[in-house]
């Protein structure tokens, strides 16, 4: 009876949140849009296939980042920059990356697209944040279905309390996502939302 509460009320919140961002801020992808769009003539969003709740494929949007017809890490990075990307799937300084694409993503606002996720129901405010099928294989084997068995987040208690900082090489990124899904409440997410606020505005581990 508390779980069904807990997803009520989060759910509830989801829809509600979500239909305000976009009643108060529908200026702010306008403005958004626009700078995307003069940048290259390219498109503005950007889909791309990640897993969400009990390991169904979902698309996620974003705001584009990248140059149109980008291409492929192997014949741009260096060996060093490839085997950070293999692991943690980013790098700094990627070359692929447009001007308003480096500004959006310091300051997470070529997330906002996924508001539409959570209205649909593919994603919530907060939880894991999606990975693609590959990522997830890799770095969380037997605890996929774990992972999978909340909603990803539009933001996590990884994207809160250490962001890009911390990542899957000493294990410390599938750490604390796993621990958000056992110990989830409307408190700690409460805390998670609050915190990201305030990481984002200043920031801090962005890529």
């Amino acid at each position: 009876m508390k779980d069904l509460f807990y997803r009520f009320i989060k759910r509830t919140a989801d829809i509600f949140a979500a239909v305000l961002a976009f009643l108060l801020f529908w200026w702010v992808f306008i403005v958004i849009a626009v700078a995307v769009k003069r940048e290259d003539g390219g498109k503005v969003f950007f889909a791309h296939k990640r897993v969400g709740l009990h390991g169904k494929e979902i698309y996620i949007y974003k705001f584009r980042t990248m140059r149109e017809n980008a291409p492929p890490p192997e014949m741009i990075f260096t060996p060093e920059q490839l085997a950070v990307y293999r692991t943690e799937y980013k790098v700094d300084d990627d070359p692929r990356i447009t001007k308003t694409g480096k500004f959006l993503r310091k300051t997470s606002l070529d997330e906002l697209p996924q508001l539409w996720n959570v209205l649909k129901g593919d994603m919530s405010l907060v939880g894991p944040r999606p990975l693609v099928r590959s990522e997830l294989d890799e770095h969380y084997g037997k605890d996929a279905a774990v992972l999978t068995s909340v909603r990803p987040g539009l933001t996590g208690y990884w994207q809160a309390y250490a962001r890009n900082d911390v990542g899957y090489a000493d294990g410390k990124r599938r750490q604390m996502e796993l621990w958000y899904v056992t110990n989830r409440s409307l408190w700690t997410d409460i805390k998670i939302f609050g915190k990201t606020i305030g990481r984002v505005l200043s920031g801090k581990g962005a890529k």
